[in-house]
């Protein structure tokens, strides 16, 4: 279905060819293949910015007006990345690419689709299911582990994002530990 949507979205932009953008578009999706199996919300990301270089809207380049730069989007990602398991508090974001706190909340979400705060939340919750699959740790441990404050938190911003409690997301998708 994805990939199908793909093909659609790029169909019709054959401008694109022409103003030279095609290379990152064809990485960007590439990059979100490749994602899609690991890290859904990383792909979805990934998605998002290939198709804000598709929408052209007749110009020869992107329309993203008050967005981040690339690099800083570059930036922020991987310093969301690196921090999950910590405090992220916005004022550090925009510190780390060199905006005011209102700036930087303004143009990430014109760059993002989503504020800082939902976005990073989203993160801790995909770190936490690649958790869940790959560890034996209690629902506790992975939610400290992702930054979040208590299993209460965890299971609240979790069910929120993905309609269905930890638990029952880990035992869906791996199965019921068996007991010793």
């Amino acid at each position: 279905m994805i990939s199908s949507h793909i093909a659609t979205r790029a169909s019709g932009h054959e401008e694109v060819c022409r103003s030279g953008n095609v290379g990152p578009v064809h990485r960007l999706l590439q990059d979100a293949l490749d994602l899609l199996d690991r890290d859904r919300g990383a792909a979805v990301v990934t998605l998002a910015r290939a198709s804000r270089l598709l929408d052209t809207r007749g110009t020869d380049r992107p329309v993203i007006p008050g967005g981040l730069a690339h690099w800083q989007v570059i930036r922020v990602s991987r310093y969301v990345e690196a921090n999950l398991g910590s405090q992220l508090l916005q004022k550090h974001l925009a510190a780390e690419v060199r905006l005011s706190c209102g700036h930087f909340a303004r143009s990430f979400k014109q760059s993002f689709g989503q504020s800082p705060h939902s976005f990073v939340m989203e993160r801790r919750i995909e770190r936490a299911k690649v958790l869940m699959l790959e560890t034996r740790a209690s629902l506790c441990d992975i939610a400290l582990s992702c930054g979040l404050a208590d299993q209460a938190h965890f299971s609240r911003v979790f069910r929120r994002l993905t309609g269905s409690t930890p638990l029952a997301w880990r035992r869906q998708h791996q199965g019921a530990p068996s007991r010793q």
